[in-house]
């Protein structure tokens, strides 16, 4: 039986939301490739650590966090504000803690401002690569250690950056079964203190 005009359009519009659902679908992990490795729309990227000189001019970076609506948790910067030289890599740390009676697993996005800044944020290890857990009651400090590009300085529109932002908002996920809660290394600790860090302001309350 043939197939009549109507029926056909109806199945050929079917075919393109699926073609272009499948797209939208593989399109997210390029996305995400794409924006970490140019640093679009304020992504940082992330590298195996810093390598290069270091300046003597220096930056601020501010550190704000933030929750998704349904995520439970507290989350917040240890430390506002640090001041760090050009190339130098700075530690800091994020509280999270899980005032609920179950176990909790989360995700965070993050970006930093001003975007023409993103591409020279770069990332060597952060909590955010991976997802968090946290047990009831649980209360943890995450360590992120980073430096600021010195190509930075010859960009022409983020030369003149005086201060980044690195911002952080965590989603509830589904536990998965490898996904332990991060908890700061004694020698990132130890760390903490031989870094700008310790010239930062004093705790969020």
């Amino acid at each position: 039986m043939g197939i009549d005009g109507k029926s056909k359009t109806v199945l050929q519009l079917v075919g393109v939301v699926v073609l272009m659902g499948g797209l939208a679908w593989a399109s997210v992990p390029f996305y995400n490739w794409f924006c970490r490795v140019t640093g679009f729309g304020g992504t940082p990227g992330q590298v195996a650590g810093a390598e290069g000189e270091v300046l003597d001019q220096t930056i601020k970076v501010r550190f704000d966090g933030s929750l998704n609506e349904d995520m439970p948790w507290e989350f917040k910067p240890v430390v506002n504000e640090m001041e760090l030289r050009i190339g130098e890599t700075g530690l800091a740390f994020y509280e999270a803690y899980n005032p609920t009676d179950h176990p909790v697993a989360g995700q965070a996005s993050y970006n930093v401002t001003p975007y023409a800044a993103g591409a020279f944020f770069e990332k060597i290890e952060c909590f955010c690569f991976t997802e968090q857990v946290l047990a009831p009651g649980e209360r943890v400090q995450m360590p992120v250690s980073f430096f600021v590009d010195p190509e930075i300085v010859d960009d022409r529109d983020a030369k003149y950056t005086k201060a980044i932002t690195l911002s952080y908002t965590f989603y509830e996920t589904e536990p998965s079964e490898s996904g332990p809660a991060a908890q700061a290394d004694p020698q990132d600790q130890a760390a903490l203190d031989q870094t700008p860090s310790a010239q930062a302001e004093t705790d969020v309350n």
